[in-house]
């Protein structure tokens, strides 16, 4: 039974290692994406492509911030854990 439960345990911590790397694989594709929609945004001097670049970053700027939420609450529940 104790090994059951330890199995588990190790089961739940390797899935939510795999779910953080994800998270910070998608943060640093993000950052890129960030990065280069602040270039055309610097770049652009069209309105209407200034416009769509300030969406686009806003959108970014958006996810980046669930990203960094989801790794500190993953890294909350990891300390409880332990």
């Amino acid at each position: 039974m104790a090994e059951a439960v330890r199995l588990s345990r190790r089961r739940a911590a390797a899935m939510r290692e795999e779910e953080r790397r994800q998270l910070l694989a998608g943060m640093r594709e993000t950052k890129t994406q960030l990065n280069h929609a602040y270039a055309q945004f610097n770049f652009y001097s069209d309105p209407d492509l200034v416009d769509a670049c300030v969406y686009e970053i806003n959108a970014l700027q958006s996810r980046y911030s669930y990203y960094v939420r989801q790794v500190k609450q993953l890294e909350a529940e990891r300390e409880d854990a332990g």
